[in-house]
């Protein structure tokens, strides 16, 4: 094992918080609500990116049956049980044993084979677990060591496989948006969930991302109107949330 698996990335202030809302994690006007929103967007984006990468049809009933998807920090489910249903076989791995409890019930109540695990992309990498895609949303921005961390989901990702990430860009547009906007005027998260201090630029993230060997091969911003009240994908506007694909061709 090497000095690198061995480093944990987890933050434990950051695990705190989220396994104090686990509970919400399902309900759509509840302290996750931001991401129930932006949730269909954020699935547009992955299930394109995978379509394209395996020659898949995202039309057909189940288009990515036969594909492994590892969603690292996974939280209540909300990603992993629409790659379930389109056909993939979806592990979730959250270090918040909450987010797993709420996981797995939510999951047994649709009917989806999902396997939930309360553990970290260390542990996993450890075992020598590999997948075909490997998912870190919204993760990357609360973990101790950024770095650390996409250099163990490059070691969890197959050779001819695929990491997407998405997070917060460090402008000023995001403070305004995830962080006065979103926690103190609109509240619906709890004050003190995101710091800014800790956003990425898109920059800052192909270079971490690229220094572990993967190669960046898109970058599409997601952005809110607030005047629809929708989220769409752009890549022209990286400027507050944003998405990255990366892959692993050796």
């Amino acid at each position: 094992m090497t000095e690198r698996q061995q480093t944990s990335s987890i933050d434990p202030a950051e695990v705190a918080k989220f396994q104090a809302m686990a509970a919400e994690w399902w309900d759509p006007q509840g302290k996750f609500k931001p991401l129930h929103m932006l949730n269909p967007t954020r699935l547009d984006y992955v299930t394109a990116q995978i379509a394209a990468q395996f020659g898949r049809d995202r039309d057909t009933a189940q288009p990515f049956a036969g594909i492994s998807i590892l969603d690292i920090g996974c939280g209540g489910g909300l990603m992993a049980e629409p790659l379930a249903r389109l056909g993939a076989t979806v592990t979730g791995a959250d270090a918040a044993e909450g987010n797993i409890t709420i996981a797995s019930l939510h999951a047994k109540e649709q009917g989806l084979p999902i396997e939930y695990r309360a553990t970290t992309s260390e542990a996993l990498a450890a075992e020598g677990k590999s997948y075909d895609v490997v998912m870190a949303l919204e993760i990357v921005e609360h973990v101790a060591e950024p770095s650390e961390f996409i250099a163990t989901c490059r070691d969890l990702v197959r050779p001819g496989g695929m990491l997407i990430q998405s997070t917060l860009n460090r402008t000023a547009r995001s403070f305004a948006a995830a962080i006065i906007g979103a926690e103190w005027v609109m509240r619906w998260l709890p004050k003190g969930t995101h710091d800014w201090h800790r956003f990425i630029t898109p920059d800052e993230l192909a270079t971490m991302t690229i220094a572990t060997g993967l190669e960046v091969v898109d970058r599409c911003g997601m952005v809110f109107n607030p005047l629809g009240w929708s989220w769409s994908l752009s890549h022209r506007d990286l400027s507050v949330n944003y998405a990255m694909t990366a892959l692993r061709t050796a």
